[in-house]
C-alpha cells in the first residue's frame, strides 16, 4: 500500500480538504484524532501529561485542552515535553491503522497531519500533499475560527513551520485560499496522480 500524507497548517483549511479525499473514496487515518485516542481517559499518555502539566485535567476526568493549550502554545520546551508523551503513541496507533488498511487490500491511503514535516513523518510517505493558502488569510482564518486576538494568533502559527516553509517538501500543493469548487478541483487532479 502506498501512503501519502497529508499536512498544511493551523487554518490552512485541511481538514475540508481531508474531508473532499474522503468523499472521494480514499481513506484517510487522522492524526489529529488518534491524537484525541490516546489521550482517552485510562490510557497511559493522559496520566503522564497529568503529572507533568498538573491542572490540566478536567473534573470530568477529562483533558482540558484550553488549559493545556495555553500552557504549550507559547513555549516550546513545554511543547516539546508533551509531544515526548503524546507522538510515540500516535505513530504506533498510526502504524497499527495503516496495517489494518493495508490488510483489507487498501492501494492507497493519506495519513492526515498538521506536523508531519515538523516530525521528519514526510521520509516515510510515498509523497506529500500540502494544503496551503496564503499566509495573512491564515491569521484572518485563525482569528475568526477561534476568536484569538493578532498576538495569540500569531504564537498559535508561531508554534507550527511557516506554510511557506512547507512548500519545499510537497509533491503536490492544493492552493485552499480560493473557492471551495477551485479546492475540490485540485484535489480531484491529485486524486489521479495517487491512483
Amino acid at each position: 500500500m502506498r501512503l501519502y500524507g497529508l499536512t498544511g497548517g493551523i487554518a490552512t483549511g485541511k481538514s475540508t480538504v481531508s474531508a473532499m479525499f474522503r468523499a472521494e473514496g480514499l481513506p484517510v487515518i487522522d492524526a489529529d484524532l488518534l491524537a484525541r485516542e490516546v489521550v482517552e481517559p485510562g490510557q497511559p499518555a493522559l496520566a503522564d501529561i497529568a503529572a507533568r502539566f498538573p491542572g490540566v485535567i478536567g473534573a470530568d476526568g477529562r483533558l482540558d485542552r484550553k488549559k493545556l493549550g495555553a500552557r504549550i502554545f507559547g513555549d516550546a520546551t513545554e511543547r516539546a515535553a508533551l509531544n515526548a508523551l503524546t507522538h510515540p503513541r500516535i505513530q504506533a496507533l498510526a502504524l497499527e491503522r495503516t496495517q489494518a488498511l493495508a490488510a483489507a487490500g487498501e492501494a492507497v491511503a493519506l495519513y492526515d497531519a498538521p506536523l508531519l514535516i515538523e516530525n521528519k513523518l514526510q521520509e516515510r510517505m510515498d509523497g506529500v500533499i500540502l494544503v496551503w493558502c496564503a499566509p495573512s488569510v491564515q491569521l484572518a482564518r485563525l482569528m475568526a475560527r477561534d476568536g484569538l486576538n493578532e498576538p495569540e494568533a500569531r504564537a498559535r502559527l508561531a508554534s507550527q513551520m511557516p506554510i511557506d516553509e512547507k512548500r519545499a517538501f510537497a509533491t503536490w500543493i492544493i492552493d485552499n485560499g480560493g473557492p471551495l469548487e477551485a479546492t475540490r478541483a485540485q484535489v480531484k487532479q491529485v486524486i489521479s496522480h495517487l491512483r
